[in-house]
């Protein structure tokens, strides 16, 4: 087929070149003819022969070359043929290059707006999940220091309660050894009336009541202090006498007045004081004659300074 097109091209070169050498002679004819023209007289009858004559001159040039070209037009119109259609391809896969490029560019740039909102996406989830991270380890910190902070409270609480517990049987204990102390007197004096005979065994009585009546005073005294709440009115000088009444068992029946301080909240607050010791357990030491000659009504002389 090139070969074809080969023959083609070189039975259409030699038609041609003959038909463009015509026309450059002929220019290069009529260029000399008016070049050489002689000037003539305005005589309009010459100048109108002579313009007829140019006129057709140039008509039978125009004629002879639109000869010309039209044998060259027909010889070369396959050739312009093919190459007007080679032209129109490459234009077409021109367009067509151009249009895939443009496609290209147009789905990289959707890709990369893509893979732009991609990483935006994923940085975003990524700050999302260091937050909630973060948030996390804040409150583990806090639930931590919490559970410390309750277990020092605990602890504190519970170290509390041991001294508390320790201060209670010390004082258990001290009331233990007092109480064994008094009991063991008290069976000492017993015994030492058993082996008298009976008027000795009265006087040892007598003065081991007196003996035990008086440390049942000093407890008395003790136990009312006690419980005695200080009022704002209570000076120095002040004195109230109060009359205890009291069962054998050592419990408080009554209290009141003998003889008035003169400040009514003071005396108020010393009969205050010996109803709230409510029982002296220590009374059952003495024998029924002498709590009913010493106790059974007991007179107590109560001063803010004692």
């Amino acid at each position: 087929m090139q070969q074809a097109e080969r023959s083609q091209s070189e039975s259409y070169f030699w038609p041609v070149v003959w038909a463009v050498g015509l026309h450059v002679l002929m220019f290069a004819m009529l260029f000399v003819s008016f070049a050489f023209t002689p000037e003539l007289p305005p005589a309009r009858p010459v100048v109108q022969a002579t313009l007829y004559q140019l006129q057709s001159q140039s008509q039978a040039t125009t004629q002879t070359t639109q000869k010309v070209a039209g044998e060259a037009q027909k010889t070369s119109a396959p050739q312009f043929e093919t190459e007007r259609l080679e032209q129109k391809k490459a234009e077409e896969q021109k367009q067509a290059q151009a249009e895939a490029q443009k496609v290209a560019a147009a789905k990289k740039a959707e890709e990369q707006k893509q893979a732009e909102e991609a990483r935006k996406a994923e940085a975003a989830k990524k700050a999302e999940a260091d937050k909630a991270a973060e948030q996390k380890r804040q409150a583990d910190i806090a639930k931590k220091r919490a559970e410390e902070e309750a277990k020092k409270k605990a602890a504190a609480e519970e170290a509390k309660k041991k001294a508390a517990a320790a201060e209670a049987a010390k004082k258990k204990a001290a009331e233990d050894a007092r109480r064994k102390a008094a009991e063991d007197q008290k069976a000492a004096a017993l015994a030492e009336l058993l082996s008298d005979n009976v008027q000795n065994q009265q006087a040892l009585a007598e003065t081991h009541g007196d003996q035990v009546a008086g440390n049942l005073d000093d407890l008395i005294i003790k136990l009312i202090t006690e419980n005695w709440q200080r009022p704002m009115s209570a000076r120095r000088g002040m004195s109230v006498e109060l009359l205890i009444q009291m069962l054998p068992d050592g419990t408080v029946t009554n209290a009141s007045v003998s003889r008035s301080s003169g400040d009514a909240p003071f005396d108020s607050s010393a009969v205050a004081a010996v109803r709230n010791v409510g029982r002296i357990p220590e009374m059952q030491q003495l024998d029924r004659a002498t709590f009913d000659r010493m106790y059974r009504q007991r007179r107590v002389i109560f001063k803010p300074e004692d």
